[in-house]
């Protein structure tokens, strides 16, 4: 669906009067043992220096930040909340500080975090007045902490403070005279906006507007909240539409149709008196030609220019009057980019540049057609049916799998040097190695063990294709299989006090989504199925090899039966060369045998906690070898299965 930039700049004679406000005392707020985190101050001096040297913050107004006031705080804060923030910095919380921390979802804090969140809330709620009072005519408050998952009586999700739900309420609440009475709230952030939604679940006087991604549960915040269903309650029923897309890679044509389809409809009908928007950019790439540059948590393919478009679409209403308050964004690069071209959308000097030729997806067309179905008794606009000449025009299957994360994009080279090295090491093998090869086969043939999987091979079709090669549907490429392809003298299932989660975003066996990894220290509050085979050593080795994507065709194994008695002594063996399960874990013996797992280690464990490495939920095919195992294992049925491995993605580690 082609997106042709086709607003005209306005012919005003008067410069559009654009208000910029950033405070660097807002990068106080950093980890307290100065590890890196995706929300870190580098994010909003990326915004800053890209505005300065490009010459935009010259042709804007310049506002000082200010600190908001506790009164206007609790407007949509609980007290005891807001005095946590205000007190969590002081010398008296020091010894604490982190334990507090610790208790809440995805939360840092350290000594300049009070001081950060209440500029970032003072800041938006100035910015908001002056474009109400018609002082400017639009603003970007470029602020951190950002605020859409701060809840009622508790941060979440690196906020603090509900920065755009405090000034919409400042707004409406404190300075009616303004004559600011309806306000649309658009939060294009990658992720759901759950604490704004239930600011304003009863109020009309909000139209919150959230696209995210949702992946049906499992994507941050990790619940229902951001389903299409949430329409609100009460006076506010059917002011509540959200826009929850199914997968990540959803970019510009997929945005512009759920603008152009359901966002621009139900903003011509409500006619807001101005519109703030809860502008993440972590749903962004780079520029439009570096799809594979995308935001670490976020996903989706944005471009600048995308964003751009959508930005110039919510200039038709309010007279123009929009505010856009920093939210995500983690790719530095993408982030700096999107927002220097909001800035030169907002100043109306430039005309946007770009266009797209892309169709929606599939299950774009399938999104936006369940939400019309549902809000078209609330919006009129929203009534008639899509014409199938429309919705038929939407991107091929093999265009899901274009993009690719830097990990599959090193996995893809690993890959092709084996391709090459592996034919050619196959056309000379000297005597010594085929001697070593068949020497340690010979030994770890006679020693069992049992394997515990916990992913896609508690399948036991899926587990046969590391030992008798082949593949199973949906696996994308073929396994090679074991030296010896004897299939498992037992098998037996059990619960473990370990975490079940999903991390990477992609593979070169799956396609995109999350694989499973099993937490490598237990933990008595958790429950875990495994799938117990018992096979060789091996054949344990093979799979792990093929684990690892490595050839079986070596001449020394990576667990030996020395390795295998330091595993039992020390719990774990973690091999240096190895891949994504690399960390080879003891959880005790069934009939005198060792139980021996895969996983990653606790230094991959610590990276997907600070989102150093993504995680994201199972892809379809990846799910069902899940829920095939465990239900056709007798533990659970298929909705438990599908219930189960929901949780585990969705649940912080």
């Amino acid at each position: 669906m082609a997106e042709e930039a086709g607003h005209s700049q306005r012919n005003d004679t008067v410069r559009r009067r654009v208000g910029l406000v950033y405070d660097e005392r807002m990068c106080n707020h950093t980890t307290p043992d100065g590890d890196d985190h995706p929300e870190c101050p580098d994010r909003i001096r990326v915004i800053w220096n890209k505005l300065r040297y490009s010459g935009l913050t010259e042709r804007c107004v310049v506002l000082d930040a200010k600190e908001a006031e506790d009164k206007y705080i609790q407007s949509v804060h609980s007290k005891t909340h807001v005095d946590l923030i205000r007190n969590i910095s002081s010398k008296q919380f020091d010894s604490r500080r982190d334990r507090i921390a610790s208790k809440y979802n995805s939360i840092y804090l350290n000594k300049g975090s009070s001081e950060a969140a209440y500029l970032a809330a003072g800041s938006v709620i100035e910015a908001a007045e002056k474009v109400a009072k018609g002082e400017l005519d639009s603003a970007f408050a470029i602020v951190r902490p950002p605020g859409h998952h701060a809840e009622e009586n508790e941060p979440m999700g690196f906020c603090m403070f509900n920065n755009v739900a405090v000034a919409a309420s400042y707004l409406l609440n404190e300075r009616a005279e303004l004559g600011i009475h309806r306000i649309l709230i658009v939060d294009w952030d990658v992720h759901h906006g759950n604490a704004t939604q239930k600011m304003f679940w009863k109020d009309s006087r909000v139209l919150f507007f959230s696209v995210h991604r949702h992946d049906f549960g499992c994507f941050y915040p990790g619940t229902d909240d951001g389903d299409l269903s949430m329409i609100g309650e009460g006076p506010g029923e059917g002011y509540n539409i959200n826009v929850p897309w199914e997968q990540g890679r959803c970019g510009d044509p997929d945005y512009f149709a759920a603008w152009d389809h359901i966002l621009i409809p139900v903003a011509k009908e409500f006619n807001p008196d101005m519109i703030i928007v809860s502008a993440g950019f972590d749903a962004g790439i780079k520029s439009v030609f570096a799809t594979a540059v995308r935001d670490p948590l976020g996903g989706c393919c944005i471009s600048p220019y995308g964003y751009s478009v959508l930005l110039r679409k919510l200039m038709d209403f309010a007279q123009g009057k929009i505010l856009l308050s920093l939210e995500g964004g983690y790719n530095l690069e993408s982030l700096a980019n999107s927002a220097h071209a909001c800035v030169q959308v907002l100043l109306e000097e430039k005309p946007i540049d770009g266009s797209s030729e892309a169709y929606p997806f599939e299950s774009t067309w399938r999104v936006i057609e369940n939400v019309r179905l549902k809000l078209s008794v609330y919006w009129p606009s929203l009534a008639n049916e899509l014409p199938k000449k429309l919705t038929s025009q939407k991107a091929p299957a093999s265009q899901l799998l274009v993009e690719v994360s830097s990990e599959s994009e090193t996995e893809d080279i690993e890959e092709a040097i084996k391709d090459i090295i592996q034919p050619l090491s196959a056309l000379k093998v000297d005597e010594d190695q085929k001697d070593a090869s068949v020497s340690w086969r010979a030994e770890q043939k006679l020693i069992d063990i049992w394997y515990a999987s916990f992913g896609s091979n508690m399948w036991k079709p899926r587990l046969l294709c590391y030992i008798q090669g082949g593949q199973v549907e949906g696996m994308q490429k073929s396994c090679s299989g074991s030296m010896d392809s004897s299939p498992p003298k037992d098998v037996m299932w059990k619960c473990i006090p370990h975490r079940l989660f999903f991390g990477r975003d992609y593979t070169k066996t799956w396609g995109p989504g999350g694989v499973a990894f099993l937490h490598p220290e237990s933990s008595a509050v958790e429950k875990s199925y495994i799938c117990m085979y018992k096979l060789t050593l091996e054949q344990f080795n093979d799979v792990l090899f093929q684990e690892n994507s490595l050839s079986c065709n070596v001449d020394a194994p990576w667990i030996t039966s020395e390795a295998l008695n330091t595993v039992k002594n020390t719990g774990s063996f973690s091999i240096a060369e190895g891949g994504w399960y690399r960390n080879v874990v003891f959880l005790g013996e069934e009939q005198g045998v060792p139980i021996l797992t895969m996983t990653c280690d606790l230094h991959d464990v610590q990276a997907f906690k600070s989102a150093k490495l993504p995680r994201c939920a199972p892809g379809s095919f990846y799910a069902n070898t899940l829920i095939r195992g465990l239900s056709e294992g007798g533990q659970l049925s298929e909705e438990e299965a599908l219930a189960y491995i929901k949780e585990a993605a969705a649940r912080p580690l």
